[in-house]
């Protein structure tokens, strides 16, 4: 995707199409909106007077230029109220244009929607993030798509109006593409089917991303976890014939720092094991390594905006399959760090798979260790598909999360971790069994986690928020890429 910054009037600008955002209930245009509004004959002004455009938020109305300014057409979009408008606001009125414009066959338009909003840097950092994520689609494996030939939009400008603008929305932009551009990363491997995404073709995925990127990679194969005890990890591959995989990423950025570690559950699939799910909907448990692209999308990010900061991204990969070689509900794993852990559910092997990397992130000496997993159905009764749950050991740490959330809008939610949960995940005849009663079951999964750290750490549940059967303004069904630019946002604020 191309992205142009120009200065120019809305009126005299010559492009396929036009973006012009308009407030809920506004009695005044603006100015900039009124000289456009003039030179299209007064069609803004009947629009609105007329009520076929009152401006709720993601409302759509075209207006065909007719040959009255350079433009062949202008989209209106409507903000909401201008009292309720937010950056994500901005970020959806961008999405829902981009797939209108998309819709048309269109190869290119302008926008003015980053103008609306300061700080400009901001604005036009949403505007992209909004249009490059809603014009997402997954089309890969279709033969006959009737959208196959259709134009594709490559050019997207963001119109100014001087010169000292441009150095803002340019740098906003810029990151706003980077940003999207490895969201969609992070959705494409998720929705792959799982045969096309093993734990090995994961790895190679990973490889060819360091290579593209400049950082480092390194994978260890099943000999190579054995030998370092990683026994909770291979209990859980034992039932598939696809080879586990344990991949490690480095980026070093700032050399004096030890390094934030960024740890991502990547079951390829996920069928339950022994302690198999319903049919119903399974398929979708290829989205069970979200977590793990959700860090490889945060590497292809900070990479691609040279973030000045070190960082391990830790990926156990998987598959969780019955078979007669599966682990079983009452055997007995061993960690790396030596602690015994009774299997009660073999369908509670996302935290058995990050117990052994969090026991290996220990070695790097983090400032800091976020984990990232489609860890419990609980976590979706609890909190739905708005946000991800959040527990963890260090509030500091969990109040920059909570904030680059609200940035990205990728929001999180704190649950407890309290010593009173410890009850649930008591053993008769190991350290700890993987899986409790009913109740408390996200915190169940944090308080299993949490004994395998002992640095500031914070575990994010993502398994209601990162699949989406539902289509928003930026977010297609399937996979959201949720994780990558709440991990990006986080990370450009670490200090």
């Amino acid at each position: 995707m191309e992205v142009k910054v120009k200065v120019g009037k809305q009126e005299k600008t010559k492009a396929e199409a036009l973006i012009v955002g308009v407030f809920e209930g506004s009695k005044r245009l603006g100015r900039d909106v009124s000289s456009l509004d003039k030179a299209l004959g007064g069609a803004i002004r009947e629009a609105v007077d007329s009520g076929d455009f009152k401006g709720k938020l993601n409302q759509t109305y075209l207006i065909p230029a007719m040959g009255k300014i350079s433009t062949a057409r202008v989209l209106l979009i409507g903000l909401g109220k201008e009292k309720e408008f937010t950056t994500d606001r901005l970020r959806q009125a961008s999405g829902k244009s981009a797939v209108c414009f998309s819709g048309l066959g269109l190869a290119s338009f302008t926008t003015t929607l980053h103008l609306v909003l300061k700080p400009l840097q901001d604005a036009s950092q949403a505007v992209m993030e909004g249009a490059l994520l809603g014009l997402y689609r997954f089309k890969k494996y279709k033969t006959n798509n009737e959208e196959n030939g259709k134009m594709e939009i490559r050019e997207i400008t963001l119109l100014v109006n001087s010169v000292k603008e441009t150095d803002q929305v340019s740098n906003g932009a810029f990151t706003g593409k980077v940003m999207a551009e490895a969201a969609n990363f992070a959705r494409d491997m998720v929705n792959e089917p799982s045969n096309r995404m093993t734990p090995s073709i994961m790895a190679k995925t990973a490889k060819l991303l360091a290579e593209n990127f400049g950082f480092k990679c390194r994978v260890l194969d099943r000999d190579e976890m054995g030998r370092l005890g990683m026994g909770s990890i291979l209990g859980v591959a034992q039932g598939s014939n696809e080879p586990p995989r344990f991949i490690i990423l480095e980026y070093n950025g700032n050399k004096k720092e030890k390094p934030v570690v960024l740890v991502g559950k990547a079951i390829t699939f996920d069928s339950g094991g022994i302690s198999i799910k319903p049919a119903e909907k399974m398929e979708i448990m290829k989205s069970d390594m979200a977590g793990g692209a959700a860090v490889m999308g945060a590497f292809m990010a900070m990479a691609g905006l040279k973030l000045p900061v070190n960082v391990v991204g830790l990926i156990p990969a998987t598959e969780n399959m019955p078979s007669g070689t599966a682990c079983k509900p009452g055997d007995v794993l061993k960690a790396s760090n030596g602690k015994t852990i009774e299997i009660i559910s073999t369908d509670a092997e996302g935290r058995l798979i990050l117990a052994d990397a969090l026991v290996y992130a220990k070695r790097y000496e983090p400032k800091a260790v976020i984990d990232m997993a489609t860890l419990t159905g609980a976590c979706v009764v609890a909190l739905g598909r708005h946000a991800s749950g959040m527990l963890g050991t260090d509030e500091k740490l969990m109040t920059m999360i909570k904030e680059a959330g609200e940035r990205s809008y990728e929001r999180v939610w704190q649950l407890p971790l309290w010593e009173e949960y410890e009850e649930l995940l008591k053993s008769d005849i190991a350290d700890v069994k993987n899986s409790g009663a009913r109740e408390a079951g996200t915190i169940a999964g944090g308080i299993f986690l949490k004994k395998f750290v002992d640095y500031p750490w914070v575990h994010i549940d993502i398994a209601g928020t990162g699949w989406d059967s539902k289509e928003g303004p930026y977010r297609p069904k399937g996979a959201t890429g949720v994780g990558v630019r709440m991990l990006t946002e986080f990370l450009m604020g670490w200090k």
